[in-house]
C-alpha cells in the first residue's frame, strides 16, 4: 500500500500540478496521440478532465475513508484502466489516488471510523456459527427417542429453533449483508433444505408406487448441512480477509483479479473438504429406520452447501440477481422431477418420468438433487469467478467481521 500511495501520489503531483511544459497538450510539435491531444484541448480549455470526474463521483469521493475506496467504486462505474489512460493514469488505483488526495487538500478529510475490536466481534460470530449445528444435532437426537404426538412436537419445536438459530449466525459475522434478499430466494432455499430431508425418500417411494404413508426423513445429510454453518462462515471470513488484503497491496484492477481468484477457489475447495469430513461422519451415525442413506444422498447435500455458500457469498456483496435466479432454476427442477414421477401415472403418460426414473435406477434417487445442485453450484462459481474478483466487490467492509 505505501508503494501504492507514493506512486499514486506522484501521479497526483504530476497530472494535477506538474509543470505546464510536460503536457502533452501544450507540444509544439504537435507529436501528441488522439488522446492526449483530446486531453490537451480540455487543459488549454481550461478544462480539469479529473475535476470533472470528481464532481461526477463527488459522493463518492466525500464519503471515500481511502483511496481503495474510490477505485473500488470507479470500476463499479465502469472506470478501467484504459478509462484512466485518458485521465494521464496507468491504472485506476492511481487515478483514485489523485481524487483522494485533491479531497483531502480541497476540504477536511472524513474521519477514519474506528478499527473494530477483532477478538470480541469473532468470539460473537464464531460461537453463533456453531449454534445451527448443535440445535440441529439435538432435533436429531430427539427425534430418535420419541415416537408419535411427542415426536411431532419435537419435529416441530426443533425446526423452528434451527431456523431461528441459522438467522442469528446470518446477521453477524462475514455472512451477514445489508442487502435485501428477495422472498423467491428465500422461498427456492428453504424448498431445496426442505428437498434434502424429503425429497429423496418421496422420490424413492413415488417411483415404486406409493406413498401408503409417512415416509422416513434423511436426518444424517441435513445435520451435516448444518454443521456445515461454522466451516462456511470461516472460509467466507478468510476469502474476506484475503480480498481486502491483496486489495490493498495490488496496483491495479486485473492484478488484483489475477490474486483472488486463487483464493475464490481455494476457499471454495476447503468449504468442500470440511463439509465433505461431515457429511462422512454424519453418514456413520445411526439414521432413521427405512430411510435411504445412498450416497447419492450425501452427494446431493454436499453440492446443496456449495450451492448455498455460493449464493450466500454473492449475495453479501450485492449480487443478488443471480444467485435468485440459480436457486430459482435448481428448486424448479426438482419440483419438476417430483412432478413427472406422480403425472406418469396418468394414462398415456409414463414416459414422462423415463428420465428422472433412468437416472434414480443408475445412481439413485440422490443423484437428482446431485445433478442438479451441482449443475446449480458451477454456474454460480463460473459467476463468482466473474463478480466477486472485482474490486468494487471488496469496496466496504460490510461483510467484514
Amino acid at each position: 500500500m505505501s508503494e501504492l500511495v507514493r506512486e499514486g501520489s506522484g501521479g497526483a503531483r504530476g497530472d494535477a500540478g506538474g509543470d505546464p511544459g510536460n503536457d502533452p497538450g501544450n507540444d509544439p510539435g504537435g507529436h501528441s496521440g488522439g488522446a492526449r491531444t483530446s486531453l490537451g484541448g480540455a487543459r488549454r480549455g481550461a478544462v480539469d478532465p479529473v475535476k470533472a470526474l470528481m464532481h461526477r463521483h463527488r459522493e463518492l469521493c466525500e464519503r471515500a475513508v481511502d483511496p481503495l475506496e474510490i477505485a473500488a467504486g470507479l470500476e463499479a462505474h465502469g472506470v478501467t484502466d484504459r478509462t484512466a489512460a485518458r485521465f494521464r493514469h496507468r491504472d485506476v488505483f492511481s487515478l483514485a489516488e489523485e481524487m483522494y488526495a485533491r479531497v483531502a487538500r480541497d476540504s477536511d478529510p472524513a474521519p477514519r471510523p474506528a478499527a473494530p475490536e477483532h477478538s470480541g466481534v469473532r468470539a460473537d460470530w464464531a460461537v453463533l456459527s456453531l449454534l445451527p449445528g448443535a440445535l440441529c444435532a439435538a432435533t436429531v437426537t430427539g427425534l430418535r427417542f420419541t415416537e408419535g404426538q411427542p415426536r411431532l412436537a419435537v419435529a416441530a419445536g426443533g425446526t423452528l429453533a434451527v431456523t431461528l438459530g441459522l438467522r442469528a449466525a446470518l446477521r453477524r459475522g462475514p455472512l451477514s449483508t445489508t442487502h435485501r434478499t428477495t422472498r423467491g430466494s428465500l422461498a427456492w432455499t428453504c424448498w431445496l433444505i426442505a428437498y434434502a430431508l424429503l425429497g429423496d425418500g418421496l422420490l424413492s417411494v413415488g417411483i415404486e408406487g406409493g406413498p401408503d404413508g409417512p415416509w422416513p426423513p434423511a436426518t444424517a445429510p441435513v445435520l451435516a448441512l448444518a454443521l456445515a454453518c461454522a466451516p462456511a462462515v470461516w472460509c467466507a471470513h478468510l476469502f474476506t480477509a484475503g480480498a481486502r488484503r491483496k486489495l490493498t497491496a495490488s496496483r491495479g484492477l486485473e492484478e488484483f483479479a489475477v490474486s483472488v481468484r486463487p483464493l475464490l477457489l481455494g476457499v471454495f475447495a476447503l468449504f468442500l473438504c470440511a463439509l465433505g469430513a461431515l457429511l462422512a461422519l454424519c453418514r456413520e451415525a445411526p439414521s432413521e429406520p427405512g430411510a435411504y442413506n445412498g450416497p447419492g444422498a450425501y452427494a446431493g447435500a454436499g453440492a446443496l452447501g456449495a450451492l448455498l455458500l455460493l449464493a450466500r457469498l454473492l449475495t453479501t456483496r450485492g449480487f443478488t440477481h443471480a444467485p435468485a435466479v440459480v436457486l430459482g432454476a435448481a428448486g424448479a427442477a426438482e419440483v419438476t422431477a417430483l412432478t413427472t414421477v406422480f403425472a406418469a401415472r396418468l394414462p398415456g403418460c409414463s414416459f414422462v418420468a423415463t428420465p428422472v426414473e433412468t437416472v434414480a435406477d443408475a445412481w439413485g434417487p440422490g443423484a437428482v438433487p446431485a445433478l442438479v445442485c451441482g449443475a446449480a453450484a458451477l454456474v454460480l462459481l463460473i459467476h463468482a469467478t466473474r463478480t466477486l474478483t472485482r474490486a468494487s466487490a471488496h469496496a466496504t467492509p460490510g461483510g467484514t467481521p
